[in-house]
């Protein structure tokens, strides 16, 4: 969680000590005309090192393994940061701002929905995103993908979604809707990679 300005080879930077896929890692940040040349500089220098080209899937991959939300699908306006498992982020104590008095509100009269983590039963399954998830015995809709992908960590495909709190509880079973077809998923707990963190210090 430091910042430092660096030149790497000849290109200047600000390099954040951050990582949004739950390894240690860098951010960063240099001039866009530049980009090009921090690419070629970077790519040369991890040759030796057996770097590869990794996009946006395999980010996505990364930081669903890790339980890092994403927002604008699993974080945004219509979810407070309780139900979104973020409530630690929260600081009552700092003074007013805006939305103090809701968040107030939430904690009071605390959660009736939560963002899970679900893994897929079926190792060669994946969803989309968006897909309906119903009661694992019924058909009753109770919420819906807001991520997903496969984890190749863990070996097996990731769902994130809001449930009510009474699905909530790690071990229950849900089904995922996927094209007409019913894929069987349980309630895991996260982070599913590294939960102790140990990765992101050095």
């Amino acid at each position: 969680m430091r910042a430092k300005r660096i030149a790497i080879g000849e290109v200047p930077a600000l390099a954040l000590r951050i990582s949004y896929v739950g390894e240690l890692g860098w951010e960063i940040y240099a001039p866009s005309e530049q980009g090009l040349r921090l690419w070629d500089i970077l790519w040369e220098a991890g040759q030796p090192l057996g770097v590869v080209a990794a996009g946006g899937g395999a980010f996505d991959s990364l930081r669903l393994e890790k339980g890092y939300r994403l927002w604008g699908n699993d974080i945004h306006t219509e979810y407070n940061p309780y139900e979104a498992g973020i409530g630690f982020a929260v600081r009552m104590r700092k003074g007013d701002f805006i939305g103090r008095d809701a968040l107030r509100q939430s904690r009071a009269e605390g959660v009736g929905r939560k963002l899970c983590c679900m893994t897929l039963h079926d190792v060669n399954a994946v969803v989309m995103g968006k897909e309906p998830i119903v009661d694992g015995d019924g058909d009753g809709v109770l919420g819906y993908v807001t991520s997903a992908n496969y984890g190749h960590s863990i070996g097996r495909g990731i769902v994130y979604g809001y449930l009510p709190t009474e699905y909530a509880d790690v071990g229950t079973k849900v089904d995922v809707l996927y094209f007409g077809e019913r894929l069987g998923a349980t309630i895991a707990k996260e982070p599913l990679y590294d939960p102790d963190g140990s990765k992101m210090r050095a």
